[in-house]
C-alpha cells in the first residue's frame, strides 16, 4: 500500500490527480475501522492531516465556513450559535476521543446512512464544495448522495469544505441508538426553520439508502405555521408532520432495529423536535447547542 502524505492543500490535489484511487484519511475513524477488520485493503492512503487548510473554520459570503478537516469537537466548541443543529448532532459523535479525531468531511466522503452529521446539512441547506487540479465546485447536500457510500465527488475531487447558512430560525436535532451514548444511529432527524425566507428543513438519517428529506412534510409544516403570530400548532397538526416524516423514509429490517420500529422512531422524533423548535421560535430565541 502507498502512502501519500501532502503538507499543502496543492500537493494534495496534485497527488489526488496523480492517484485517484487513493482513499483519503484525516480522522480515520472510519477508515482505519476498515483497514483493521480487513474490509477493504485501498491500493493507496492519501493522508491530510498535515493539510493545515482543511482544519479551518470562518466566514464566506452569506456562510459559515467549516474546513473538511474540522473535528467534531471543534464543530462543538467554535460553531454551537452559529451551525446549532450539527453541533448538537457532533455531540452525539461516539466518544470525546473519536470526536476529536473524525471530521464532518471524513463523514460525507464515507457517505454512510447513519453518519450523523447527515441530517443537519440537508435540513439547513447546505452546501459541499469539492475541488481539484480542474477547479472548485459547489455542490447542494441536497444533491450530494447518490447511493450507499455513494457522491457526487469524482475520483480527482477532495472535499474541502462546508459552507452552512447563518441560522434564520431554531435548529433541532435528535437521535435513537440503542443506547444512550457512544452509538451509531437507529434513526434520526434534524428539523430547520427558516423564518427569513418562512420555509422548513428536514433531514432522516440511517432509515434509507442515503441521508433524506420529508419533502411533502417541509411543505406541509410551512403552511401550518403563523410565521407572524406565532401561535401554537394543533395538536392535528403535530401528528401529520410526525406521519409525512415517517412515510418520507425508506428503511430496512436489520441488526440494528426493524424498518417499522424506524419508522415510529421518526415519527417520534419529528413531533418532538417540532416540539422543541415552536417552543424557541414562541420565545423569539435562537438557541445554541
Amino acid at each position: 500500500m502507498e502512502f501519500l502524505s501532502p503538507g499543502t492543500l496543492e500537493e494534495a490535489l496534485a497527488a489526488k490527480s496523480a492517484h485517484p484511487e487513493a482513499v483519503p484519511i484525516m480522522g480515520g475513524t472510519d477508515v482505519m475501522v476498515e483497514l483493521n477488520f480487513d474490509l477493504h485493503r485501498p491500493s493507496a492512503l492519501l493522508d491530510l492531516s498535515r493539510v493545515s487548510e482543511l482544519a479551518e473554520c470562518g466566514t464566506d459570503g452569506p456562510h459559515v465556513r467549516l474546513g473538511a478537516g474540522a473535528s467534531y469537537t471543534s464543530v462543538i466548541e467554535r460553531l454551537g450559535g452559529r451551525a446549532p443543529a450539527l453541533a448538537q448532532a457532533a455531540r452525539t459523535v461516539a466518544s470525546p476521543q473519536i470526536r476529536n479525531r473524525g471530521t464532518v468531511g471524513g463523514n460525507l466522503g464515507g457517505a454512510s446512512p447513519a453518519g450523523d452529521a447527515h441530517p443537519p446539512l440537508l435540513a439547513t441547506g447546505a452546501v459541499i464544495e469539492l475541488a481539484s487540479e480542474r477547479g472548485v465546485r459547489r455542490v447542494a447536500a441536497r444533491e450530494f448522495y447518490f447511493g450507499p457510500r455513494r457522491t457526487a465527488r469524482q475520483d480527482d475531487e477532495l472535499i474541502t469544505a462546508v459552507l452552512l447558512p447563518e441560522p434564520a430560525g431554531p435548529q433541532h436535532f435528535s437521535k435513537i441508538g440503542t443506547r444512550n451514548a457512544m452509538v451509531i444511529a437507529v434513526a434520526s432527524f434534524c428539523l430547520a426553520f427558516d423564518a427569513a425566507i418562512r420555509t422548513v428543513g428536514t433531514g432522516i438519517g440511517s432509515a434509507g439508502p442515503t441521508p433524506l428529506r420529508a419533502a411533502e412534510a417541509e411543505e406541509f409544516l410551512a403552511a401550518e405555521l403563523d410565521w407572524e403570530g406565532r401561535r401554537p400548532l394543533s395538536g392535528a397538526a403535530v401528528r401529520r408532520f410526525g406521519e409525512l416524516v415517517a412515510s418520507a423514509a425508506q428503511p430496512i429490517d436489520d441488526v440494528r432495529g426493524s424498518a417499522g420500529y424506524r419508522r415510529h422512531a421518526l415519527a417520534v422524533m419529528a413531533r418532538r423536535t417540532l416540539g422543541w423548535a415552536m417552543a424557541e421560535y414562541q420565545k423569539g430565541e435562537t438557541r445554541c447547542a
